[in-house]
C-alpha cells in the first residue's frame, strides 16, 4: 500500500502551488522554449510550458525544489496539457510520452532528495492530468448541438498514453484536475483503470473539479453533488476542487462536498480572483487567513494553491496546516 495512505491519516498534506506563475518569472522567449533540439521546428512553441521539461529542465526542477522547501508534501508534474489532444495545438503529438516521462522523472528526483534528507516526512509526486481543451459533454457549435469536437474514445486513447508515461516516470499518484467537463474526467478515470489492469498495479488517484462561477456548477452544468455522484464509483484517494475561484469563494462548495462524501477532500484554490489584467493580487498572508478557516471547519485533508500561488503562499499554508488534524 502506498505510503501516501499512511501520511494522509497522520496529517494534513500540503500540495504545491502554481507552476505557470513560477515559470512566468523566467520570461522565457521563443528561443528558450525551443532550446537547441527544436531550434528549427516550423511552428511557434512559446507558451508550451509542458515542453520546458525537455528544453529547460533545470527551471522545472527548481520550481519543484522551491515548493518542497516551502513545506509541500506533494508536487505536481509539469504535464497539465500533456496529451496528444493538448499538444496538437503545437504540432507535438509525437512528443507526449517523452514529455510526461521526463516531467515525472524530474519531480521524482527532487522528491527523493527531500525524502532522503527527512525520512520522517516522505515527499510525493502527483502526475498532473489536465482536462484537455475540448469538451465531450457539449457542442462548441451553437448551431449544431449534437456535434462533439472530441469523442470519449479519443479521450481514452490520449489519457492512456499520458497515464502510462507518468507511471513509467515514477509518480506516486495521479491527479485528474481542473475538471470542467465530467465526461472528460470519466475518460481519464477509465484510462487509469485500464492501465492499472494492464500493468497489474494499484496507484492512488485524486480527482479535483472546477466550479466556474457563482452558479456553483462546473462548466458542463453539474452541481457539487452531481459531480460527486459521477465519480464516486471509483476508489479515490481524494475528491476536491481547484482553480477558477479564490479560497473564500470556494469554501461553500467544499462544505457541500464534505457533507456528502467520506472520501478525503482536497482543495487548491487560486490566489483570489484575477484583476483586470488577469493577474492575481492576493498575498500569501491574505490567503493564509482564508485557508485557516478551512482548517477550523475541519473541511480538508489536502491543501495547496492554484493560479497565482507561489512558494511563499505554500509556506504560510503549510505553517498553518501543521497545527491541525486532517478531516476524518
Amino acid at each position: 500500500m502506498s505510503k501516501i495512505y499512511q501520511a494522509i491519516n497522520e496529517r494534513i498534506l500540503v500540495l504545491d502551488g502554481a507552476m505557470g506563475t513560477m515559470l512566468q518569472r523566467y520570461n522565457f522567449s521563443e528561443e528558450d522554449f525551443r532550446g537547441s533540439r527544436f531550434k528549427d521546428f516550423p511552428h511557434s512553441l512559446k507558451g508550451n510550458n509542458d515542453l520546458l521539461s525537455i528544453t529547460q529542465p533545470n527551471a522545472i526542477r527548481d520550481v519543484h525544489y522551491q515548493y518542497f522547501e516551502a513545506g509541500a508534501d506533494i508536487v505536481e508534474t509539469n504535464t497539465f496539457s500533456g496529451t496528444t489532444i493538448g499538444m496538437a495545438d503545437y504540432h507535438l503529438e509525437d512528443l507526449v510520452y517523452e514529455l510526461n516521462y521526463e516531467s515525472a522523472r524530474i519531480a521524482r528526483e527532487v522528491a527523493d532528495e527531500f525524502t532522503a534528507a527527512e525520512p520522517h516526512k516522505p515527499r510525493f509526486v502527483a502526475g498532473s492530468i489536465g482536462p484537455t481543451n475540448r469538451t465531450a459533454s457539449m457542442s462548441p457549435d451553437v448551431n449544431d448541438p449534437g456535434f462533439r469536437a472530441v469523442t470519449f474514445d479519443d479521450l481514452l486513447i490520449a489519457y492512456k498514453e499520458q497515464v502510462k508515461a507518468l507511471i513509467d516516470g515514477g509518480v506516486d499518484l495521479l491527479l485528474v484536475e481542473t475538471i470542467f467537463d465530467t465526461l472528460n474526467a470519466k475518460a481519464a478515470l477509465f484510462a487509469i483503470e485500464e492501465v492499472k489492469d494492464e500493468l497489474g498495479l494499484d496507484i492512488p488517484v485524486m480527482v479535483s473539479g472546477t466550479i466556474t462561477d457563482a452558479s456553483g456548477r462546473t462548466l458542463s452544468g453539474q452541481t457539487v453533488e452531481a459531480f460527486l455522484i459521477s465519480i464516486s464509483h471509483m476508489p479515490l484517494l481524494s475528491v476536491g476542487f481547484n482553480c477558477a475561484l479564490g479560497a473564500d469563494q470556494l469554501k461553500p462548495y467544499l462544505k457541500r462536498l464534505a457533507h456528502n462524501t467520506s472520501f478525503s477532500i482536497s482543495a487548491h484554490p487560486n490566489a483570489g480572483l484575477p484583476n483586470a489584467f488577469g493577474q492575481y493580487d492576493q498575498t500569501a498572508e491574505e490567503m493564509q487567513v482564508l485557508i485557516k478557516e478551512y482548517l477550523d471547519d475541519n473541511l480538508i485533508n489536502i491543501i495547496g494553491g492554484c493560479c497565482g500561488t507561489t512558494p511563499e503562499h505554500i509556506r504560510l499554508i503549510a505553517e498553518t496546516a501543521k497545527d491541525y488534524q486532517p478531516r476524518n
